[in-house]
Parts: structure tokens; C-alpha cells; sequence
């Protein structure tokens, strides 16, 4: 492959709702840009971008895939992005390092959710884009009701650029809109002129005020022009074009189907004419001077002193770790040395490859602007930053979202336990939405995602990869006991077994100290030397030791208060053991005479959805024992819903909002506090422990 400079690059991310034909289209560019010579479909498996197992089997992408291209003299490095919205930690990375976006929209299906989060994420990432209406060949496909949907959503900046060609009801060719000109597609894809078009037709006359109403809003003087009724000249509407597609001013619509090939050299053709290189300056990535802490704008001078940016890891058992990073100032050559700023430590570079799906492609160096991968980086994970050692850059790391979706696992094989932490954490390496977290308290290992889905493919991924087997079973909850009244209580520990014999014996007060935050507070109020004070910190011991695990369900207990007020002893058979032991058996009899209860996690959750489904929504939260507390107005005409809601109702709760919302709702909770839980609800929870335990 060839070396190309920053103005002969375009870094183009491919997004859209899933199972809208991304990887098809991919795949048609692949085939249109003679890198493959058949195209397959993603049912049969075997594309350039799905290659994984795992998405060959389940037929929908997972990661993000490299695909770059040489097209009339530029570097075209597109990344196909998944559209689950399990996978959108490999979006986030994408987007990270893409200079401009392809929104892919299928013709059948119309604007989606992941079509609207697709808008949003250019938007956040202030990335130029294009929109590609595909599947333009199916019978159900409806161009205009798509460019409609997106002109009341978008408004002005929604700029048809070309209308299908509808022969005998087969979809022959197009009419460009921006030139007024008609062209019918041959076998291949290319085109040839054709007079099909017909200036009365109500579509592209529609089609061609948009176009023109895109170009008014570019300027004062064009708005003013269109108003009066005046004409815009060609130069004047490829000027426009030119130069307002680059800052997101104007979105063009294009359309085709990448089955069949149909409209991809159009594509192409404006991802080079209209797609900004990375050299402009309105850069996604961001930085600072380690030694200075001056602000550092990433400006792909390949002038500059070296520095790139790590945006993914791929990992895998039989081709090992690839480093993916783009290249942000300078040039990188093979055997380069070059310092991790972001760990401060060096790091040799081998030799550089760029990626074709999965097929590493070596090259012989990479200038600013470029996107590649290097092997075996010792330390190096995502998100680090690659520069020189005398001048230090760190690039801000991308954002990435929160997995609030949990399970317990479990192996299957007993003594698996190391091996599956190891093949987990390779895993998080290349997915940074995925985390393992080991609770303690509840002696259990939690896994968590961002959806179910993504955590059945990590278990498969963990079986085929690494040979290593897991179950998911539904998590502890972190529950807690305590006390709702004041007892006293006696506990007496005494043996004799030959020689010295053991004997404690205590008399307790326990109550509710009032504080959730802390197993208990211990006092004495013993007179007359009851029991000696060398024996005090015995009786605490048997306490602290004791608020462990509750003698209700075993679960911690909270918010106790311990008085020892009178008790006996043995002047030779007495120990701090039997003390100890002694005020265990008082802790297990009086918390269970003080009215034990389960408390139970409340968590503090914003829910983030469409107006219409707001009742929806704050009905399963009723349902699910959540207390609303409010709702606020949020971006985009949404609402943002506040509740609190126990910890238990939110196991499940990511497939439960998705379902009820398309896809389009959005979740995030935090740890608010402790509750008493209902007693109806508590008897469920104890009856639900006996069984298990009778198991």
C-alpha cells in the first residue's frame, strides 16, 4: 500500500442503527475498490468486516473494523462501527480518532434509533457527515419518506444530493440532483448519462429545494439571492458545498445499494470531494505538555515532533496484540523507540502494518494524519499516548460509557479460577465498556456490561478463545440486617474437658444506634468488677466478629448498639476466648429477640427518554418498587425521569428499558442509601435463602 500525507487521508467512521446494511456497504466498497474479487453477504459469514467467530455466528458486527482504501489518489481509512447498542464502547473509539462520518440508513427500514444516536455522536464528536440511503433495490425501500423524516428532524441541512431511478419497479440509476442530470447504472456500478430525468418531477423538484434551501442558510448574500427568486450559478452551489459539508453546515443525502454495488462510486467520489482530511483544524483530539501542562491541539503536522494516540487493542490467542493508534503529528517509522506518555516508559516499535479487516497489511511508514497498528507493545493499552521522550504529549482519553448492567459468574470447572481471570482481563484489554469487580462482601465476582448481550458474547468468546467455561447466574444483592428494638440478653459460655475449664458469661443490652454507616458501636457500664477490663476487648471481638454475618440471613449487620452491663467470671477458668464466645451467643439470641429486618440497597437512577414514553417508563418503575421523585427537561425534546429504586428491580433492567423505549432509552444509577425492606418482600427474600440452602 501506499504512503499518503495528511491532505490525501480521510478518517471515515461508519455508523447507523443495527441491521441496516453497514457491513454490506463495506463490503460492496471492498468489492468496488478491487481489494476483494466476490462479495459475501453477512448471512453466509466471511466479509471483510465481520470476520470474528463470534459474528459470523450471531451475523451482526461486534467490534470495529479497519477497512482502508485507495481511491483516485487518496487514502480513504473507513471504520466500520457495530450498530448493537451493546457494542458502543467500540463506536466511542472509532469516533475518537474519524475526521467524518457516513450515516448508513436503510431504505426499508427508514430513520431508526441508532440513526438519531448516530446524529447525535457527530454532533458530540463535531464530526462532518454524509448520510447513504441503502437498500434502495428492495421493494419497500422509500427514498423521500427518509429524506423527509430527516428534513423535519434536522431541518435545512438535509441536502438530497441524488433521487433514485425506478424502472418496471427495478432500480436502475439516479438523477443528481446537484447537477440536474440523469444516470442509469450498468452491472459494475458505474453509470452512463441518460435524459431519464424530467424537470416536472414532483420528487426532484422537492428533492432540489432542499438542496438549494441548504446552500441559502450557508450565507447571508445566498439567502437574500434565494429569496428574491434568483438563480444560483453551478460554481455557486459546488462552492457552497464544498465548503459548508466540511463544517457539518450541510449534510448531503446519498443513496444506492450496497448489494448490488449501485451508487458506492458516488460515495466515494463525495467522501473525497466533500470529507475534510485530518489536517483541519476543528481536530477531535486534544491534548497537553506533560512538562509544561500547556493545552496541545492535535494538527497532523507531519513537521512536528512524533505523537499518536492508542484508540484500540485487539487481542487474540493465535495473532496476538495489535495496538491500533492514529498518528497525530510527525511520522512513524519501523523500530522506532518511542515513549508511552501515559504509563512513562519506553516502548519499541516492530514493524507497522495497517489493517484490512483482519488481515495486517505492513508498511513502511505512517505520516501524520494516518491510521495503523504495531504488534506486541509491552505495556501499551487503549487510550495511551505515544510520543518522544524529550517533549511529552498526553491526548485526552475518549469517553467512554458506564456499564451498569451486572451478573454473577461462576466456572464451571473448579480450579479454572486463574485461568479465567487471565482470559477476562485480555478481553477487558480490547473492550473497555467490560469489567470485572470482586465483591467480597457478598463472596462473589461480578461481570459487568453494557447489556446482556455483550456479556452471552464475552462467555462464548471465553469458550472458543481460551477454552475456559462460565456460567451467569443472577447476582447477590448487597443486603444488610439490623435491629428495630431494645432487648438484654445473657450469654453464657462454659466447658469442662480435664484440667482448666472454659467459662464467660455476659449480660447485653442491644439497640438501634441510629447509624447505618457503621456494624455496630460497643459500650460498658459494668459496676463492681462483674467482669474484669481485661476482658472488654474479648466481648467487642465476639461483636465485630459477630456483625459478619447476621443470624437472620447471614448478611451483614448495621446500625447496632452493644452495652455489656453485667456479667460473671471464673478466677481460673475464665479466658478472652470464652468471652468472646460468650458475647457471640448473646449477639445471635438478642438480635433475634430486637425484631431483626433485612435492609436492602437504594439506588439514586436517571432514566433519559422520549416525551411520549415517560408513562411507560414511571409505571414499570412503580412496578419495579421505584419511587419517582421527578422529572426534568432534557436535550432533544427528551425527558430525564429521577427516581430512587432498589438495587434488586434493576437486575435485568437494561433489556426491560431497551425493550419498552426501541432502544433510544438511557440509564445511569449510583448508591444513594440503606432501607428498611418491606416485610412482604423480605419474607420472599428468606424464603427464597431456605430454599437454596435445602438445595
Amino acid at each position: 500500500m501506499n504512503v499518503y500525507t495528511s491532505k490525501n487521508i480521510r478518517n471515515v467512521v461508519i455508523l447507523g442503527h443495527g441491521g441496516c446494511g453497514k457491513t454490506t456497504l463495506v463490503e460492496g466498497i471492498a468489492y468496488t475498490a478491487g481489494i476483494i474479487n466476490r462479495m459475501k453477504s453477512v448471512a453466509e459469514g466471511g466479509t471483510v468486516s465481520d470476520f470474528d467467530k463470534e459474528e459470523i455466528k450471531r451475523k451482526f458486527s461486534i467490534q470495529t473494523t479497519m477497512l482502508p482504501v485507495e481511491w483516485e489518489g487518496v487514502k480513504i481509512n473507513f471504520l466500520d462501527t457495530p450498530g448493537f447498542f451493546d457494542f458502543c464502547g467500540e463506536v466511542h473509539e472509532a469516533l475518537s480518532v474519524a475526521d467524518a462520518a457516513v450515516i448508513v440508513i436503510s431504505g426499508k427500514a427508514g430513520v431508526e434509533v441508532g440513526t438519531l444516536k448516530a446524529f447525535e455522536f457527530c454532533k458530540r464528536y463535531n464530526l462532518p457527515s454524509l448520510v447513504f440511503v441503502t437498500d434502495m433495490d428492495d421493494d419497500n425501500a422509500n427514498f423521500m419518506k427518509i429524506v423527509n423524516s430527516l428534513k423535519e428532524k434536522y431541518g435545512n441541512v438535509i441536502a438530497p444530493f441524488y433521487l433514485p431511478i425506478y424502472e418496471n419497479e427495478k432500480f436502475v440509476g439516479f438523477n443528481n440532483v446537484v447537477k440536474m442530470a440523469g444516470r442509469i447504472f450498468k452491472e459494475d456500478g458505474t453509470f452512463v448519462d441518460s435524459d431519464t430525468i424530467s424537470v416536472m418531477d414532483d420528487n426532484l423538484i422537492s428533492c432540489r429545494n432542499m438542496l438549494l434551501e441548504a446552500v441559502a442558510e450557508t450565507s447571508e448574500e445566498y439567502m437574500e439571492k434565494y429569496f428574491e427568486g434568483e438563480q444560483f450559478t453551478q460554481e455557486e452551489i459546488n462552492t457552497a458545498l464544498r465548503e459548508n459539508v466540511i463544517e457539518g453546515n450541510i449534510i448531503p443525502v446519498l443513496m444506492g445499494s450496497g448489494l448490488m454495488t449501485y451508487g458506492i462510486r458516488m460515495l466515494l467520489y463525495c467522501i473525497r470531494k466533500y470529507l475534510p482530511a485530518p489536517e483541519r483544524e476543528s481536530s477531535t483530539l486534544i491534548g497537553k505538555f506533560v512538562k509544561t501542562d500547556e493545552p496541545y491541539m492535535a494538527d497532523f503536522d507531519e513537521e512536528k515532533p512524533l505523537s499518536a494516540y492508542v484508540f484500540k487493542t485487539l487481542v487474540d490467542p493465535f495473532i496476538g496484540k495489535y495496538s491500533f493508534f492514529k498518528v497525530c503529528s510527525g511520522v512513524v517509522k519501523p523500530d522506532d523507540t518511542l515513549y508511552n506518555a501515559s504509563r512513562e516508559m519506553d516502548e519499541k516499535i516492530g514493524k507497522l502494518y495497517v489493517f484490512r479487516g483482519k488481515d495486517p497489511i505492513e508498511v513502511s511508514e505512517l505520516h501524520a494524519g494516518d491510521i495503523g497498528a504495531v504488534a506486541k507493545l509491552a505495556e501499551t493499552k487503549t487510550r495511551d499516548t505515544l510520543t518522544i521522550k524529550s517533549n511529552p504529549i498526553v491526548f485526552e482519553p475518549v469517553h467512554m460509557p458506564i456499564p451498569y448492567t451486572f451478573m454473577r459468574y461462576v466456572a464451571k470447572t473448579k480450579g479454572d479460577e486463574d485461568k479465567i481471570s487471565s482470559a477476562l482481563h485480555k478481553l477487558m484489554d480490547e473492550d473497555l465498556t467490560l469489567r470485572e469487580v470482586n465483591d467480597k462482601e457478598n463472596r462473589q465476582t461480578l461481570l459487568f456490561g453494557i447489556g446482556e448481550q455483550q456479556l452471552e458474547v464475552v462467555v462464548s468468546k471465553l469458550l472458543n478463545r481460551y477454552k475456559v467455561e462460565i456460567e451467569l447466574i443472577k447476582p447477590k444483592v448487597a443486603y444488610k440486617e439490623t435491629i428495630r428494638k431494645k432487648v438484654k440478653v445473657q450469654g453464657k459460655y462454659k466447658k469442662q474437658s480435664g484440667g482448666h475449664g472454659q467459662y464467660g458469661d455476659v449480660h447485653m443490652e442491644f439497640e438501634p444506634s441510629g447509624d447505618l454507616e457503621k456494624p455496630y458501636v460497643f459500650e460498658e457500664k459494668v459496676f463492681g468488677g462483674a467482669v474484669p477490663k481485661n476482658y472488654f476487648p474479648a466481648v467487642e471481638k465476639g461483636i465485630q466478629e459477630s456483625c459478619l454475618k447476621g443470624p437472620l440471613a447471614g448478611y451483614p449487620v448495621v446500625g447496632l448498639k452493644a452495652t455489656l452491663v453485667d456479667g460473671s467470671y471464673h478466677p481460673v477458668d475464665s479466658s478472652e476466648m470464652a468471652f468472646k464466645m460468650a458475647a457471640i451467643t448473646a449477639f445471635k439470641n438478642g438480635v433475634m429477640e430486637a425484631q431483626p429486618v433485612l435492609l436492602e440497597p437504594i439506588m439514586s437512577i436517571k432514566v433519559i427518554v422520549n416525551d411520549t414514553q415517560t408513562g411507560d417508563v414511571m409505571g414499570d418503575l412503580n412496578k419495579r418498587r421505584g419511587r419517582v421523585l421527578g422529572m426534568n427537561p432534557y436535550e432533544d425534546g427528551r425527558q430525564e425521569i429521577i427516581a430512587d429504586i432498589p438495587m434488586a428491580s434493576l437486575i435485568g433492567y437494561s433489556t426491560v428499558l431497551r425493550s419498552m423505549t426501541g432502544g433510544s432509552g438511557e440509564y445511569s444509577y449510583g448508591f444513594s442509601r440503606y432501607e428498611q425492606m418491606p416485610s412482604d418482600v423480605q419474607s420472599k427474600v428468606l424464603a427464597e435463602l431456605e430454599e437454596k440452602e435445602g438445595k
